[in-house]
């Protein structure tokens, strides 16, 4: 599966890494255009491209938005995103480190407000960069988790599927309503890397 990311920080850097380790082409995009990417892209080898984040959305079966939460007007035409499955590892921070006041509502129901058409499912966002860079296991029982959250069930399985291919487990929360608020910052599951065992003791 073909894989644009938009933002290459640490999480957008580390997933391409891994989607590609995997056997899945990624196209890598940032804020500062495709040449500024270029030892990322050689550092991860063949199956990963520089692209602009317009073209980094179009080239992906799948999107993961990576980029900061607070950024999101800088994301590409809204048509773009239509029926692909987009992968939200967004957090509402301000500049200041300070988390959003949403309301009532969730980070990814306002993306997804934001991304009407697209196959919204939120992932990646409660695990540190450094978990996800050393903790893969593939094969393994008992692996750190992945939590996954969303409206559509086929996206989910899907995007569960690609997070197997990377070695780590996925778990499910609920929709982008329930399972968003259980992802959000200052959650029991939040910042805290933990197994598949661990964690069904803590969502009980």
């Amino acid at each position: 599966m073909k894989i644009g990311i938009v933002g290459a920080g640490h999480i957008g850097g580390t997933a391409a890494r891994l989607f590609a380790r995997a056997g899945h082409p990624v196209a890598v995009s940032n804020s500062r255009g495709p040449a500024s990417l270029a030892p990322l892209v050689a550092s991860i080898g063949s199956n990963a491209k520089a692209a602009t984040s317009q073209d980094a959305v179009k080239f992906g079966d799948a999107v993961l938005l990576a980029l900061p939460y607070r950024k999101m007007d800088q994301l590409p035409a809204v048509a773009l995103f239509a029926g692909k499955i987009v992968i939200d590892a967004m957090n509402p921070y301000s500049g200041v480190g300070r988390v959003m006041d949403l309301g009532d509502s969730t980070s990814s129901e306002e993306v997804a407000k934001r991304l009407p058409g697209a196959r919204l499912v939120k992932a990646f966002n409660t695990m540190g960069w450094n978990t996800l860079a050393s903790g893969s296991r593939p094969g393994y029982e008992d692996r750190l988790v992945v939590f996954i959250a969303g409206d559509d069930a086929a996206a989910k399985s899907t995007v569960a599927k690609l997070i197997d291919d990377i070695g780590f487990a996925s778990i499910d929360t609920g929709s982008l309503r329930d399972g968003g608020r259980r992802q959000q910052p200052g959650s029991p599951i939040y910042g805290r890397p933990m197994t598949v065992r661990e964690a069904k003791k803590v969502l009980g």
